[in-house]
Protein backbone atom coordinates (compact mmCIF):
# COMPACT_ATOMS: atom_id res chain seq x y z
CA UNK A 1 0.00 0.00 0.00
CA UNK A 2 1.36 3.41 -0.69
CA UNK A 3 0.97 5.56 2.34
CA UNK A 4 1.80 9.52 1.99
CA UNK A 5 1.83 11.67 5.14
CA UNK A 6 -0.16 14.47 4.97
CA UNK A 7 2.92 16.40 7.29
CA UNK A 8 6.87 15.18 6.63
CA UNK A 9 8.32 12.80 9.62
CA UNK A 10 11.01 15.42 9.85
CA UNK A 11 8.62 18.33 11.44
CA UNK A 12 7.20 15.75 13.53
CA UNK A 13 10.91 15.09 15.06
CA UNK A 14 10.88 11.47 13.68
CA UNK A 15 13.66 9.55 12.53
CA UNK A 16 13.02 8.63 8.95
CA UNK A 17 13.78 5.20 8.35
CA UNK A 18 13.20 4.80 4.74
CA UNK A 19 11.05 7.19 2.47
CA UNK A 20 9.75 5.92 -0.74
CA UNK A 21 8.87 9.15 -3.11
CA UNK A 22 6.41 9.91 -5.30
CA UNK A 23 9.43 10.07 -7.95
CA UNK A 24 10.25 6.00 -7.19
CA UNK A 25 6.54 4.92 -7.25
CA UNK A 26 6.19 6.79 -10.25
CA UNK A 27 9.75 5.29 -12.16
CA UNK A 28 8.06 1.78 -10.59
CA UNK A 29 4.65 1.97 -11.86
CA UNK A 30 2.82 2.29 -8.57
CA UNK A 31 1.51 5.82 -10.12
CA UNK A 32 0.78 6.54 -13.23
CA UNK A 33 1.65 10.09 -14.07
CA UNK A 34 -1.16 11.86 -16.24
CA UNK A 35 -0.04 15.35 -15.52
CA UNK A 36 -0.62 16.70 -19.54
CA UNK A 37 -3.70 15.27 -19.88
CA UNK A 38 -4.85 16.84 -16.59
CA UNK A 39 -3.35 20.17 -17.64
CA UNK A 40 -5.50 20.21 -20.71
CA UNK A 41 -8.70 19.07 -18.93
CA UNK A 42 -8.24 22.13 -16.37
CA UNK A 43 -5.70 21.19 -13.74
CA UNK A 44 -3.24 23.00 -12.05
CA UNK A 45 -1.53 20.50 -9.62
CA UNK A 46 0.56 17.35 -11.15
CA UNK A 47 -1.80 14.48 -11.28
CA UNK A 48 -1.23 10.22 -10.88
CA UNK A 49 -3.08 7.69 -10.94
CA UNK A 50 -2.55 4.48 -9.02
CA UNK A 51 -1.64 1.03 -10.49
CA UNK A 52 -4.90 -0.13 -9.91
CA UNK A 53 -6.78 2.66 -11.28
CA UNK A 54 -4.96 2.30 -14.59
CA UNK A 55 -5.83 -1.27 -15.14
CA UNK A 56 -9.25 -2.11 -13.39
CA UNK A 57 -11.17 1.25 -14.50
CA UNK A 58 -8.94 3.17 -17.26
CA UNK A 59 -7.88 0.61 -19.51
CA UNK A 60 -10.78 -1.18 -21.42
CA UNK A 61 -11.93 -4.75 -21.41
CA UNK A 62 -11.61 -6.39 -25.10
CA UNK A 63 -15.30 -6.18 -25.39
CA UNK A 64 -15.82 -2.60 -24.55
CA UNK A 65 -13.04 -1.37 -26.10
CA UNK A 66 -14.47 -2.91 -29.39
CA UNK A 67 -17.34 -0.79 -28.89
CA UNK A 68 -15.12 2.55 -28.81
CA UNK A 69 -13.98 2.41 -25.17
CA UNK A 70 -10.54 3.96 -24.93
CA UNK A 71 -7.60 4.86 -22.16
CA UNK A 72 -7.73 8.17 -23.56
CA UNK A 73 -11.43 8.36 -22.91
CA UNK A 74 -11.44 6.91 -19.87
CA UNK A 75 -8.94 8.91 -18.93
CA UNK A 76 -11.00 11.93 -19.57
CA UNK A 77 -14.01 11.25 -18.10
CA UNK A 78 -12.36 10.72 -14.92
CA UNK A 79 -10.39 13.97 -14.81
CA UNK A 80 -13.45 15.94 -15.67
CA UNK A 81 -15.36 13.97 -12.68
CA UNK A 82 -12.51 15.00 -10.35
CA UNK A 83 -12.57 18.17 -11.55
CA UNK A 84 -15.98 18.90 -11.15
CA UNK A 85 -16.43 17.66 -7.85
CA UNK A 86 -12.90 19.51 -6.50
CA UNK A 87 -14.45 22.56 -7.73
CA UNK A 88 -17.15 22.76 -4.41
CA UNK A 89 -15.34 20.05 -2.38
CA UNK A 90 -12.70 22.39 0.26
CA UNK A 91 -11.21 19.33 1.95
CA UNK A 92 -7.95 17.43 0.44
CA UNK A 93 -9.71 14.27 -0.30
CA UNK A 94 -12.78 14.29 -2.09
CA UNK A 95 -14.70 10.97 -3.69
CA UNK A 96 -16.53 11.19 -6.98
CA UNK A 97 -18.13 9.22 -9.12
CA UNK A 98 -17.64 7.99 -12.96
CA UNK A 99 -20.14 5.68 -15.21
CA UNK A 100 -17.98 3.08 -17.04
CA UNK A 101 -18.90 0.41 -19.49
CA UNK A 102 -17.40 -2.82 -18.93
CA UNK A 103 -18.26 -6.15 -21.32
CA UNK A 104 -19.19 -3.41 -23.91
CA UNK A 105 -22.53 -2.66 -22.47
CA UNK A 106 -22.60 -2.77 -18.66
CA UNK A 107 -22.29 0.28 -17.02
CA UNK A 108 -21.45 0.49 -13.99
CA UNK A 109 -20.77 3.63 -11.32
CA UNK A 110 -17.61 3.76 -10.31
CA UNK A 111 -16.40 5.70 -6.97
CA UNK A 112 -12.93 6.75 -6.78
CA UNK A 113 -11.16 9.12 -4.53
CA UNK A 114 -8.51 11.75 -4.87
CA UNK A 115 -6.00 13.25 -2.30
CA UNK A 116 -3.93 16.65 -2.62
CA UNK A 117 -1.14 16.00 -0.99
CA UNK A 118 2.52 17.46 -0.52
CA UNK A 119 5.03 15.84 -3.21
CA UNK A 120 8.51 15.25 -2.47
CA UNK A 121 9.34 18.41 -2.86
CA UNK A 122 6.20 20.02 -0.67
CA UNK A 123 4.45 21.18 -4.02
CA UNK A 124 1.04 20.82 -4.13
CA UNK A 125 -0.18 17.23 -6.11
CA UNK A 126 -2.87 15.03 -6.71
CA UNK A 127 -3.19 11.23 -6.38
CA UNK A 128 -6.27 9.55 -7.81
CA UNK A 129 -7.03 5.84 -6.46
CA UNK A 130 -9.74 3.39 -5.61
CA UNK A 131 -11.56 4.17 -2.72
CA UNK A 132 -9.99 1.48 -0.76
CA UNK A 133 -6.46 2.39 -1.65
CA UNK A 134 -3.94 4.76 0.63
Amino acid sequence: MLAIWPVPCEMLDWEVIYQYTRKQTLEDGVLIDVSNTAKEAGFRYPIAVTKAVWEDIITPDFKSRDCGQSEEGRLWDILQMCLLAARTCSEPELRFQVLVVFNGHQKKIVTLKAICHPGDDMEPVVTIMLPNED
